[in-house]
């Protein structure tokens, strides 16, 4: 994975714009983890393959980065990314990594099942 590139990324969303498409949305502060260390709070967020369109996307901030995806009934959004899959053509894969190198949130769009 390489650090985020904003206009290549935007790029990609972009290219996804009013498709079909699978979702794979994650994001976790620790909760796999906990059990080792009481003091984090464990939280986590899991969805993949589920079916989105969007009519709009977006990628801002200056580092980590937000995208959001703007769907017929709302918005999908995600926070924190850091990285994505440069050789990927046919998919949008986006992971935010914290300093320890850990993955913490990631999110991938694809016209195939993850």
């Amino acid at each position: 994975m390489q650090l985020i590139d904003k206009t290549k990324v935007q790029q990609l969303i972009d290219r996804f714009i009013d498709q079909e498409l699978y979702i794979h949305l994650e994001m976790t502060t620790g909760a796999y983890a906990a059990h080792l260390d009481r003091t984090k709070h464990p939280a986590a967020t899991f969805i993949s393959n589920a079916m989105i369109r969007y009519t709009h996307g977006s990628i801002s901030g200056d580092g980590p980065y937000r995208v959001g995806l703007k769907t017929g009934q709302g918005w999908v959004y995600s926070e924190g990314l850091t990285h994505y899959e440069e050789t990927e053509s046919e998919r949008l894969i986006l992971a935010g990594h914290d300093a320890a190198g850990k993955l913490i949130v990631a999110l991938q769009l694809s016209r195939e099942l993850f």
